[in-house]
């Protein structure tokens, strides 16, 4: 079997090498001659420079999973695939798009013979060792096509991949995933936090995330993150206390409120990291001077 990946950036090209390590042909492409250079002499894996060559080059019915960042970038590259793909070839969209987006795009593309399938991607930069979770959406018969490819994606071919649904599903099923990761990500950042305010107990913070990693009930892939990152910098010197959003929390907070479903954790994880960015500044000066003109209190220059 064989596949083109279209977008190499770490991801892309992490799956690319988890593939080709199984023996899987893998055709790639990627604007950047840098993303294609790095992968040049691979064994199993073929770089082109366009999408018409790579296209022609995959045979029978032809599967392309784009791995690219959600919007203009997915939209575009779909575009220009239409006409270089034939009735029956399938599209896996590999990124963080919009679940309505997908469901938008699996309905236009099946009016030209196409299939789509809408894959939520976890794993990160560590998923070309130890596997991708992928949670697929669309028809029964796109992912029986899919099926070879998720098992050697993911860590183990029965488990960490998932047919969720229709159209949509995989996507609504990551965005979601995502905003559960905010509120993980917030709550393990509090407690630290407050364990590191208490000089006074000296407690030795990273000593006791190594030691909560062992058997401890908030044990997860993410302490482990937090508890070699605390050993490396524990003071943290040298960090910005600015955390950015890629826009799945936001997703996840609109349809929260969409459905009329309560999401506090997961709305304070949003609201703080846009706290982080500097957007409520102008609030907390306004605050500063109301504190001052009623009660007199003194106002810090800055």
């Amino acid at each position: 079997m064989q596949i083109g990946i279209v977008g190499l950036g770490r991801m892309g090209a992490g799956m690319a090498r988890r593939l080709a390590q199984a023996g899987m042909a893998v055709m790639c492409y990627d604007q950047a001659e840098q993303a294609r250079a790095a992968l040049a002499g691979t064994a199993h894996i073929s770089c082109t420079e366009n999408l018409a060559a790579l296209c022609a080059r995959l045979e029978g019915e032809r599967l392309v999973l784009l791995m690219l960042p959600a919007g203009a970038a997915v939209e575009d590259t779909i575009r220009d695939l239409v006409p270089l793909l034939s009735a029956g070839d399938t599209i896996v969209d590999g990124g963080n798009s919009y679940y309505r987006d997908s469901m938008r795009r699996a309905l236009e593309l099946s009016q030209r013979g196409l299939r789509y399938i809408d894959a939520g991607v976890s794993g990160g930069i560590h998923g070309c060792e130890q596997g991708y979770c992928l949670m697929l959406g669309g028809t029964p018969k796109s992912i029986e096509i899919f099926e070879p490819v998720a098992k050697l994606l993911a860590p183990h071919a029965e488990n960490g991949w998932l047919h969720c649904g229709p159209s949509g599903a995989g996507h609504f099923a990551k965005m979601v995933h995502n905003g559960i990761e905010y509120g993980m990500m917030q709550a393990l950042a509090e407690g630290f936090s407050l364990l590191a305010a208490r000089k006074d107990l000296d407690i030795d913070v990273a000593r006791l995330a190594e030691t909560w990693r062992h058997g401890s009930v908030v044990r997860s892939w993410l302490l482990d993150l937090s508890a070699g990152i605390l050993e490396d910098n524990e003071s943290l010197a040298g960090i910005a206390p600015v955390v950015a959003d890629s826009g799945e929390g936001r997703w996840t907070a609109l349809e929260a409120i969409e459905l009329g479903v309560p999401a506090p954790v997961i709305m304070a994880a949003l609201m703080n990291r846009f706290s982080s960015q500097g957007r409520s500044d102008y609030s907390r000066r306004l605050l500063a001077m109301m504190r001052a003109k009623f009660g007199g209190h003194p106002v810090q220059s800055g």
